[in-house]
């Protein structure tokens, strides 16, 4: 793997702080364990722009970031490692659609942008949602017996409702914000010129 440019690491910076201010906001919950956010809609931004290496960077500082800050639900050490640094750098696989996503930008085709962004950021929604539902089944099984579940079926249903809103919520908020504006995923190393949306 080679090295993350200077420029993609001050920008993951800056998109990983974004994320932490957006997870701040209120979110929709539905219970204790289930909420609905588009925290992740930076991380992402900074997939499409920069692939991989950068968006795990990003989403590991956003982890690193809500320590800091107190925000984190910490119940045991290897528990805030997999619900955090773990859980959160997964957000970057993401990226791997970022060749797919620059293409569809730079030939104007609004349905395969969409699509493409659609692939990804269900990716990485799925990478980070897995390690929580891990996290939820050996960690969080009191939450189970009191819902009258087995742990696996408490957390699938936990996460999975939640990765599936805030899945839903990036997607719609990144097709609308890239579709207009296909400029955010140009970066110093892209050589296609800019589309004009219609």
């Amino acid at each position: 793997m080679g090295k993350i440019s200077l420029q993609a690491m001050i920008e993951a910076a800056i998109f990983a702080a974004m994320a932490l201010v957006l997870d701040l906001l209120p979110s929709i919950k539905f219970g204790p364990s289930i909420s609905i956010s588009f925290a992740m809609v930076p991380v992402f931004i900074v997939a499409f722009r920069w692939g991989v290496k950068a968006a795990l960077f990003s989403g590991l500082l956003w982890s690193l970031l809500q320590f800091a800050t107190g925000d984190a639900w910490i119940l045991t050490p290897i528990q805030a490692i997999i619900d955090y640094p773990i859980a959160f750098s997964f957000i970057g696989l993401a990226g791997m659609l970022a060749p797919r996503v620059q293409k569809m930008a730079a030939e104007g085709n609004r349905n395969g942008l969409i699509m493409a962004l659609t692939i990804g950021i269900f990716i990485g929604s799925l990478g980070r949602y897995f390690w929580h539902f891990i996290s939820g089944v050996v960690f969080f099984a009191s939450y189970a017996k009191e819902a009258g579940k087995t742990p696996i079926v408490y957390s699938f249903v936990a996460n999975g409702i939640t990765m599936f809103f805030s899945f839903l919520a990036c997607t719609i908020v990144l097709s609308i914000i890239l579709a207009m504006r296909t400029q955010l995923l140009k970066t110093n190393k892209t050589t296609y010129p800019s589309t004009k949306s219609a």
